[in-house]
């Protein structure tokens, strides 16, 4: 039995760490296969951006609109605490031109592990981006002369306001907040 689970072992090394496995035994019992198993993307695909290309993007964006910018990670425990409110309101003020936006700040080498995983069991519908810039003491001065770097953090902004938050929401508060952009 210890030469067995040996094998499966390194079997299972074998077979690309990106690919998942499915292991089968016949009904007799007598021998064991492994088999890849397609890698299916999640159904939320997000971009990858640094500071100045996310920068560029948000600029190609409708100017007719308001944008809700969370900056957030599944790290956070308030950040994941408060993405249902982003989520209720992107669907609640969709028909008011009102777009969210989740950036994330997760580690880029934890994307397969933890990021995609979360976005497919939490089903976001927001548009999701992961911001990969090292260089914070750069652009957190950017985004918000006064920001510390905490998260979670957000910025609301159409044509004629922008306003930065460092706090967490709960839904009552971000609605109020967001209304005051849409007077």
């Amino acid at each position: 039995m210890r030469y067995f689970i040996i094998i499966l072992l390194a079997t299972l090394s074998f077979v690309s760490k990106a690919q998942s496995v499915k292991i089968t035994q016949s009904t007799k019992g007598e021998y064991i296969s492994v088999e890849p198993i397609e890698n299916k993307s999640i159904s939320k695909q997000f971009k990858i951006f640094n500071y100045k290309q996310f920068e560029d993007y948000l600029k190609t964006k409708d100017k007719s609109k308001t944008y809700v910018i969370n900056f957030w990670a599944t790290w956070c425990a308030p950040c994941v605490k408060e993405l249902p409110y982003f989520e209720k309101i992107n669907t609640d003020y969709a028909s008011e031109n009102v777009e969210v936006i989740l950036v994330s700040l997760d580690f880029p080498k934890q994307i397969d592990t933890r990021l995609k995983p979360f976005l497919k069991d939490n089903k976001l519908q927001s548009e999701v981006v992961l911001l990969n810039d090292v260089d914070a003491n750069t652009w957190i001065p950017k985004v918000n002369k006064d920001w510390s770097g905490a998260i979670p953090a957000t910025l609301i902004y159409n044509s004629e306001k922008s306003e930065f938050y460092e706090q967490s929401f709960d839904y009552n508060d971000l609605e109020n907040t967001l209304k005051t952009f849409l007077k």
